[in-house]
């Protein structure tokens, strides 16, 4: 007997949507059913993704966010919902990161990092919560009443990695949040999960595995392999969708057992 997983119906906002992961997130929800909506600052490259996702038959919709401006969020917010209607799923998937030794972050690296990987994914899941719970309390209208938040953090959070220190910090507060809305939210059917990463080949990191440093870096890990994007396929989608009503505040790696 088959088994599958139908979001028709559902709207889902994505952060970080123009490349990498979140680019794969958002084609992976639209086939399994969702409206998708694209947020980035990189507003060309989401709708080259819009024009991918539409050709394959799905519904998707491009709006500009920029994580660190708090005034684009709630605009962003609100902008999708207005076009899409209500937000079901939200996939919190923006980050940045820097390569040196605590002895030489700066401030400027500092907040270039926490101001998106937290501060900017903390102020994006409490705009779109705070609509979630408007429905689940009967005060706003939606179709669906509770939510999906996926924060995306990494195995970062969990393993400390030599020279992203300030990354792995701003990953594991990550984790940290995703536990405390699980708490709150919970008992009004949001649910609220995390999932860590390993090392993924993408376009932004693909030329690193083939050199000298990437080739040393893949022996270290525990298969000799870096994964790929629609690994996560599987474990996104089911997060996403009412099969995992009973799963709130974990934090999954899908890092090939690297954190172990």
């Amino acid at each position: 007997m088959a088994y599958s997983i139908d979001l028709s119906g559902r709207v889902a906002f994505i952060t970080g949507a123009s490349s990498g992961l979140g680019a794969q997130f958002a084609r992976t929800l639209a086939r399994a059913g969702a409206g998708v909506v694209l947020a980035s600052r990189r507003v060309e490259k989401l709708k080259e993704l819009r024009a991918r996702i539409e050709g394959e038959g799905g519904d998707a919709h491009v709006i500009e966010l920029d994580v660190t401006d708090h005034a684009s969020i709630k605009s962003a917010v609100a902008h999708a919902e207005t076009e899409m209607g209500s937000i079901d799923i939200l996939i919190n998937n923006s980050g940045v990161s820097t390569t040196q030794r605590l002895q030489d972050v700066t401030p400027e690296d500092y907040d270039f990092i926490f101001d998106t990987n937290v501060k900017g994914a903390f102020f994006v899941a409490q705009e779109v919560g705070k609509r979630m719970l408007a429905r689940s309390r009967g005060a706003a209208p939606g179709s669906f009443t509770g939510g999906r938040i996926i924060n995306i953090a990494s195995m970062a959070g969990l393993k400390v990695l030599p020279q992203i220190g300030a990354y792995c910090m701003s990953k594991a507060a990550v984790v940290q949040m995703t536990r405390a809305m699980a708490m709150e939210w919970g008992k009004f059917g949001i649910n609220t999960n995390a999932i860590c990463p390993g090392y993924i080949d993408t376009e932004i990191n693909h030329h690193h595995w083939d050199t000298e440093q990437g080739q040393k870096l893949i022996a270290m890990l525990p298969r000799k392999r870096v994964g790929s994007p629609q690994d996560l396929d599987a474990l996104l989608v089911m997060l996403a969708s009412d099969q995992s009503h009973f799963i709130n505040g974990a934090v999954i790696a899908a890092d090939d057992g690297f954190a172990v």
